[in-house]
């Protein structure tokens, strides 16, 4: 038997204000798609915004529908349009920002599996390593510096 030790290094941010003032602006975006969200069935809105090697940002909001499951997270919606638009164009950074329309959301929220899945096939497309910083509507911001943080045992092309 061998045993293999899988280690996460996070960085975690007290406030939006302790972030550099692009990380900001990128989380800023993220907000505002996030108050685009069709959400009336969960009540929980996301926003992401994601910025792309040739400094275009592109931003996308959840997208919920009454026949569940066929709404789309916000992040898959901006990464897909990201992919769609641009697709030899790789992804530098993401941001996102999710909370309750019910309750103040103050604790760090981290992409959904299905997210982070798809975040990994362009991760690995790319070759390079996409950073993203998460955050619940105000509180403590978690980075991460690739997505192999947050799914270290990914699903990709080279196991097909």
């Amino acid at each position: 038997m061998k045993e293999i030790k899988i280690e996460t290094v996070l960085n975690v941010y007290d406030s939006l204000d302790e972030l550099p003032k692009d990380v900001i602006s990128l989380m800023k975006k993220a907000s505002e798609a996030r108050d685009k969200s069709y959400s009336p069935y969960s009540n929980f809105s996301v926003g992401t915004a994601i910025l792309l090697e040739n400094d275009e940002v592109i931003t996308g909001s959840n997208q919920e529908n009454a026949s569940y499951p066929s709404g789309l997270c916000a992040e898959r919606t901006a990464i897909f349009y990201a992919g769609a638009q641009f697709p030899d164009v790789k992804i530098k950074r993401m941001a996102i920002i999710a909370g309750s329309k019910l309750k103040t959301t103050d604790t760090p929220i981290p992409p959904c599996g299905a997210c982070r899945q798809s975040i990994a096939e362009y991760e690995v497309k790319q070759d390079a390593p996409i950073e993203i910083y998460y955050m619940g509507e105000k509180g403590k911001v978690v980075q991460s510096h690739s997505l192999e943080n947050l799914l270290p045992l990914v699903f990709d092309k080279t196991v097909l």
